[in-house]
């Protein structure tokens, strides 16, 4: 069960992806034909693609790709390709949510920038090389990973969780208009914190047992009384 519900959990993150980076395409060819022949509609329909599509799928495929990092080995911090993919994410829900989403307003009623095809663009190639990233896993263990310590993989619950969340927040969404990444965001941060916690008491756990550069703890070799 467990590794079932992982499977579809990464599925779900590749689809979204996906769906994010052709949405983004989209968005790109609107922004283009608009600028090109001056016609607003197409900056409307670039407006309406980016706030009810495009903007869904980023949010899903942001929340399942750090779902997967916070249940699962991998982490957050422990692998550079995880982290900058982690980074990359980051910067794109912020420019995407308060700068590209503000000029596709403005540029439906008129008022057009340059800038718009260029941040778009941006978008598009960060997510091929995220993609790249997730193929090649480059770079090997940053230094904040303890090669003594390995997290366990979730249980299958969590998985069902992290599954269930996404289409409460479409739900969501699609009655109120917009994108409402509540419980996602909600899921994601108390999952962050629950597993940073449990893996600062795995570290401690593992450096009490002793290494070349220290001796052990007292009891550490005691046999069992078991």
């Amino acid at each position: 069960m467990q590794k079932r519900a992982r499977t579809l959990l990464v599925w779900l993150h590749v689809v979204t992806s996906v769906g994010w980076m052709s949405q983004a395409v989209a968005l790109l060819a609107l922004l283009l034909y608009g600028m090109k022949t001056g016609d607003v509609n197409a900056f409307k329909m670039a407006r309406f693609l980016d706030h009810r599509v495009l903007a869904v799928m980023a949010n899903i495929s942001a929340f399942s790709g750090m779902m997967l990092s916070a249940t699962t080995p991998w982490g957050y911090f422990r692998h550079w390709w995880v982290l900058v993919k982690f980074v990359i994410t980051v910067v794109q829900l912020y420019v995407g949510i308060f700068i590209l989403s503000g000029n596709l307003e403005a540029a439906a009623d008129g008022h057009v920038t340059a800038w718009m095809p260029v941040g778009t663009a941006l978008m598009i190639s960060a997510i091929a090389f995220q993609a790249w990233l997730s193929v090649a896993k480059p770079w090997g263990r940053t230094p904040w990973a303890d090669p003594k310590v390995k997290l366990p993989t979730a249980s299958a619950v969590t998985f069902v969780v992290a599954l269930a969340v996404p289409a409460i927040d479409v739900a969501i969404s699609l009655h109120t208009g917009g994108p409402r990444p509540l419980f996602m965001l909600v899921t994601v941060i108390v999952h962050a914190i629950t597993r940073a916690a449990r893996g600062r008491s795995r570290s401690s756990a593992a450096s009490g047992r002793g290494t070349a550069a220290g001796p052990a703890r007292r009891d550490a070799g005691a046999p069992s009384p078991r």
